[in-house]
């Protein structure tokens, strides 16, 4: 007979499956529509049907942008509070289904949209660019639905505390409760937009939109987005890989201290996505690449933390010399081979963005296929191979399976491939956009411009890539499917890695949401409020909607 606590855990089981169930879906359907673009994009393939091409692009983007992170990362979190702080209570899981139905009800509105060719507004939905009311409103759905999902965190998060008073929370509970802050606030800025500005506009309710207002909060939004996907990866290399690895963790207030300044300094930069875009003035500008800057503080301090458990642990198991330790690491075992390799590509991927945000470098790559190259560094390898890493031993441990030999051999092959074919595909998107490649744009040759033609070899090399990701997406599938139906029954464990006996004591001021959260909004008040007033008195003249597609 089953005891009341495997009952609970088996139903906050089923609510984190069904995250990942849509998750892995949005995951294919966006793989096909990738696999497409880059077809087209090489010049070898005429999409039929009347299919257009930047209505594949926008599909792309918001099923992997938005509903494969989303929903695996809201799954995760789940799972992860059930393990560190209890079986989930019953108003934090109803929380959690309520903000799945939402999020699904708002994901199949939007892609409906999508697909009937009325929201054919890409990733971003840029005005002056309008798509069909109901695509904003399924994106509203969308968000609203996390919020709630993210109260359900909140509330476990706090009976934990208040049940256990004086005592350091769980380094993962922490965790995610940062990684909810941060998509909590940061959404408020695209919320605004979509409520105040989007919805009324394309209902015809108002005439024109603020386009300049409209882009800065799609911004504020945007580059926190980013660390939205990024912290749970950092959440298995900073907690879970120790475990697997056979270390344990280097420090657990390094790792507090590090989301904490992500949490600080992800939110009021997103003018370095606008630096050439008018209206805002240099100043501003300024300010905001230098907090975008600071990121990078808490970023090496995890480079150092991860490095210092790996070495650690490679001695403990005898290695000698500088680097003996390399070799002792679990390389054979899926769940540290797949984040692993994430964290090596995120070094170039991590340059690539201070490329980015630098003034002066980013006058050479804006809007050229070396962004797309760099987002898919970053997310779609970095975030997307550490997520798969996460499934291999999730998804077993939710359903009451076990990750066999064979399917770890199969993820090792699947990590691989991934690898080789972002390295074809992005590094391709990188050198073609130092030619001048424009990104968000169809094949075309310009009237076969010498310059022009010079960039199609590296586009049939994109899609080379993109061939290779497609195969290595089949193959998760496959892994996926028979994790949940068909590998043997048992018991996969859920590795949650201890702190290392010789790490100092975590301060509690770490633990004082009052402070954090208080500098949070200081700071994003003090960078964007002066600038977003401005854009508000000194509207430029309001644009009408346009469909151009």
């Amino acid at each position: 007979m089953e005891t009341s606590a495997s009952v609970v855990n088996r139903l906050d089981g089923k609510l984190s499956m069904a995250h990942l169930w849509v998750s892995f879906t949005a995951l294919f359907l966006g793989a096909v529509t990738g696999l497409l673009q880059t077809l087209v994009r090489s010049g070898g393939v005429t999409l039929p049907a009347g299919i257009g091409y930047y209505q594949l692009l926008t599909a792309h983007g918001v099923l992997l942008g938005l509903v494969f992170t989303t929903f695996f990362i809201i799954g995760f979190l789940y799972a992860v509070m059930s393990r560190t702080t209890g079986s989930m209570i019953l108003a934090a899981r109803q929380c959690g289904w309520i903000g799945f139905i939402l999020m699904t009800v708002g994901t199949i509105l939007t892609v409906i949209m999508i697909l009937l060719n009325k929201a054919t507004v890409l990733y971003t939905f840029y005005a002056p660019l309008q798509a069909s009311p109901w695509f904003y409103v399924g994106l509203t759905l969308l968000v609203v639905g996390s919020w709630i999902s993210g109260v359900g965190i909140f509330r476990q998060y706090y009976l934990w505390k208040k049940t256990n008073r004086g005592k350091l929370s769980p380094l993962l509970a922490f965790m995610a409760v940062v990684t909810m802050l941060l998509w909590l606030i940061s959404t408020l800025g695209v919320a605004a937009a979509v409520l105040v500005q989007f919805i009324p506009w394309s209902f015809g309710w108002v005439d024109t939109i603020n386009i300049l207002l409209s882009r800065t909060l799609f911004w504020y939004f945007g580059h926190p987005l980013v660390y939205f996907w990024l912290l749970p990866a950092y959440m298995c290399w900073y907690a879970i890989i120790p475990k697997i690895i056979g270390g344990k963790v280097f420090s657990d207030s390094l790792a507090r201290l590090a989301f904490i300044l992500f949490l600080l300094f992800s939110i009021p930069v997103g003018f370095h996505h606008q630096l050439l875009e008018p209206g805002v003035s240099s100043g501003w500008k300024f300010l905001q690449v230098v907090l975008t800057f600071m990121v990078i503080i808490p970023s090496l301090m995890t480079a150092f933390s991860l490095f210092a458990t790996f070495e650690l642990a490679g001695r403990e198991k005898g290695a000698k010399g500088l680097f003996d330790w390399f070799k002792k690491l679990p390389w054979k075992d899926v769940r540290f081979f797949a984040p692993m390799v994430g964290m090596l590509v995120f070094i170039p991927a991590g340059a690539g963005g201070i490329i980015n945000a630098s003034n002066q470098l980013n006058q050479v790559v804006h809007n050229t296929l070396w962004v797309t190259g760099h987002f898919h560094l970053t997310v779609a390898t970095s975030v997307a191979l550490t997520f798969f890493g996460i499934a291999y031993w999730l998804v077993p441990h939710l359903t009451g399976r076990t990750l066999t030999p064979i399917l770890n051999r199969l993820g090792i092959t699947q990590t691989i491939l991934w690898a080789v074919g972002m390295f074809f595909m992005s590094g391709s998107m990188h050198t073609v956009g130092l030619l001048g490649a424009p990104r968000r744009t169809a094949y075309t040759t310009y009237n076969d411009h010498p310059d022009v033609l010079g960039w199609i070899p590296y586009q049939v090399a994109m899609a080379i890539g993109g061939t290779i990701l497609f195969i290595a997406i089949l193959l998760l599938i496959y892994i996926f499917i028979k994790l949940v139906f068909f590998a043997p029954k048992g018991v996969e464990a859920f590795p949650v890695g201890e702190v290392a006996d010789a790490s100092e004591a975590t301060p509690k001021i770490l633990e004082n949401w009052k402070i954090w959260i208080g500098i949070t909004v200081a700071l994003i008040l003090f960078a964007y409020t002066v600038p977003v007033i401005d854009m508000i008195q000194h509207a430029p003249p309001g644009s009408p909607g346009f469909k151009l597609w």
